[in-house]
């Protein structure tokens, strides 16, 4: 007679299964959790889910239908609702930040590394990958505090680290005159999506903005930044 033994979360039942396989078996379950392009299945069900519920109301059983796997499968790769989010949050970011700041390298002229800077930095922020991003993160500030200033500290905040070198270094050669460059790098990020971000983020603009409006923005932006800051 067969008995049918009851777990107290999937994640159990999971566990109990992997030591109940062979060592072939097991083997090819290994393999198939290492599969990243299951991984990246279950982050995309998992990103859209998140961005239509919420963090709070989404379960793990939405994000299971909505990526296409089974319980079992998506147990094999996240422990948790928790850890898959934080995943998210990683990819989050490296979509928010990737290649942007390649416009402050070098010895460019300094209004035109700020413009180029300012329309990758505009056009990345206000894409609508990143607005879901953003607003997925931000929705789950006030009950996962940690994590969403983590996601800060590791993006937003290495971002404005690097601006503000940039502005130190022109400052040092006399380019600008600046006396708290932490401010003024603040100031110079807010002009560059002037009208354009907050926005975007809380749905006055459905769709991103077009290529003019961002140069029109960002130039706008930045000359007055210059007018204010640069060498008298």
């Amino acid at each position: 007679m067969s008995s049918t033994k009851a777990y107290s979360t999937p994640l159990a039942a999971a566990t109990a299964l992997e030591a109940a396989l062979s060592g072939d078996e097991r083997q090819g379950r290994l393999a198939a959790g290492q599969d990243p392009a299951k991984r990246q299945q279950i982050l995309e069900g998992a990103d859209r889910v998140f961005s239509t519920m919420g963090f709070d109301a989404a379960s793990m059983n939405d994000i299971t239908r909505e990526a296409g796997v089974s319980k079992g499968t998506i147990y094999v790769y996240f422990d948790s609702k928790e850890e898959l989010f934080m995943e998210l949050c990683i990819v989050y970011r490296e979509k928010l930040f990737n290649g942007i700041y390649s416009a402050l390298e070098g010895d460019h002229d300094l209004r035109e590394a700020l413009i180029a800077f300012g329309k990758a930095l505009s056009l990345k922020v206000t894409s609508d990958v990143v607005i879901r991003a953003q607003r997925v993160v931000i929705g789950v500030a006030e009950r996962m505090p940690s994590m969403s200033r983590n996601f800060y500290e590791q993006g937003p905040k290495k971002g404005q680290a690097m601006l503000r070198a940039f502005l130190e270094k022109h400052v040092a050669a006399g380019n600008l005159e600046i006396e708290d460059t932490e401010l003024a790098t603040y100031q110079l990020s807010d002009l560059m999506v002037t009208g354009l971000f907050k926005r975007r983020l809380f749905g006055c603009m459905d769709e991103p903005p077009t290529a003019e409006q961002v140069n029109r923005t960002v130039t706008a932006g930045v000359d007055v930044f210059l007018r204010a800051y640069g060498k008298r």
